[in-house]
């Protein structure tokens, strides 16, 4: 396992991230700590959940339950020192998590509070915004998005009391790093600035979804990244499961996410099948499993701090941490280069 940066935090975290969303749901508290055993005896450090979680699907009944798993496994192992804990604060819009209300200083203190008591630990190494109060353009939001309608000084003025809101959660010892998640470049840069500018914690982390069939992240974000040292967490990595083919003619496998939340959150579309299949073809050609492609690819982009894989099964586990050992040829690489021309936005 290759180890990472965390922004200029000087936290080092595995290539490999522990994505825990189905905890709850799909996945039962000791399937979780099986999971988490055998990722860390792999060399994973770096666990990733959310105050929302699980999410297979979402709802008041379950919510917070993976927190809890991982709570306990936390205690029972006493690893809590060897392992890198993030989680996130929700924002607007679920009405079951604090009405529905945008993040804020009182909100977020208590969002951590609660977060803090399920992981059953004093602090949590990186804390971040799920998604921004202002609007976004992710969970298959492109194609309304209108930033136009935002006010920006109110925008700014948010986004300062949520960064002195976290400031003060660093000075408390209570997070020791700060992230975006579902984030633009803007909303990026801007919080940096703030920071610089009235000494509050900088940005370490940017986790937006990134596979195949969903490249925003390749645009301005990478050049962000790359100047501004703000890495990716990529979550949905296999994009809900597509990029692993098991979608492919019309499949539904019992107990797999497309049987339980639809559409797998829009990207179930007739446009991601001739993707999915091209690059399935090109993975059989090469005599690679189309998951560990989509992995290792992901792993070989200048931006990435980490992937975040999750599964519902110990062998789609060991499958997606045998990918830190799949090197891919030259000829591989021009052919996903080529597909994404092709199909530059299937999803």
């Amino acid at each position: 396992m290759k180890y990472k940066t965390l922004g200029r935090t000087g936290i080092k975290v595995s290539e490999i991230c522990l994505g825990t969303m189905t905890w709850g749901t799909q996945n039962s508290e000791a399937e979780a700590h099986e999971q988490m055993d055998y990722a860390v005896g792999e060399g994973v450090n770096f666990f990733d959940t959310a105050e929302l979680y699980p999410v297979t699907p979402a709802g008041p009944e379950t919510r917070g339950l993976t927190e809890d798993y991982i709570g306990t496994w936390l205690k029972a192992s006493g690893k809590r020192n060897e392992i890198v804990v993030a989680t996130k604060v929700a924002g607007p819009g679920r009405p079951y998590i604090r009405n529905g209300t945008p993040a804020g200083p009182k909100t977020m203190r208590e969002a951590l509070e609660i977060s803090l008591k399920r992981l059953q630990t004093d602090h949590v190494d990186l804390y971040q915004m799920h998604w921004p109060n202002r609007g976004h353009y992710h969970f298959r939001q492109s194609w309304t998005y209108d930033p136009s309608r935002q006010d920006t000084s109110a925008v700014i003025e948010d986004l300062h009391a949520i960064l002195e809101t976290l400031g003060a959660f660093v000075k408390e010892g209570k997070v020791r790093a700060v992230g975006l998640s579902n984030d633009t470049a803007w909303g990026t840069m801007r919080m940096l600035a703030l920071a610089e500018k009235h000494g509050l914690p900088r940005i370490a982390s940017l986790q937006n979804e990134y596979n195949f069939l969903y490249r925003a992240f390749d645009l301005d974000l990478a050049e962000v990244s790359h100047h501004e040292n703000v890495g990716l967490l990529a979550y949905s990595p296999l994009a809900a499961g597509l990029v692993s083919g098991k979608y492919l003619n019309g499949a539904k496998p019992d107990g797999s996410r497309l049987s339980i939340n639809g559409d797998l959150g829009g990207r179930y579309t007739e446009y991601q099948e001739p993707a999915v299949q091209a690059y399935a073809d090109l993975a059989r050609s090469h005599g690679l499993d189309l998951a560990q492609m989509q992995l290792a690819f992901s792993l070989t982009r200048p931006f990435m701090t980490s992937v975040i894989i999750g599964a519902t099964s110990m062998d789609q586990l060991k499958t997606n941490l045998a990918s830190k050992d799949v090197t891919l040829p030259a000829e591989v690489l021009k052919g996903i280069a080529k597909l994404h021309k092709k199909y530059p936005a299937p999803i």
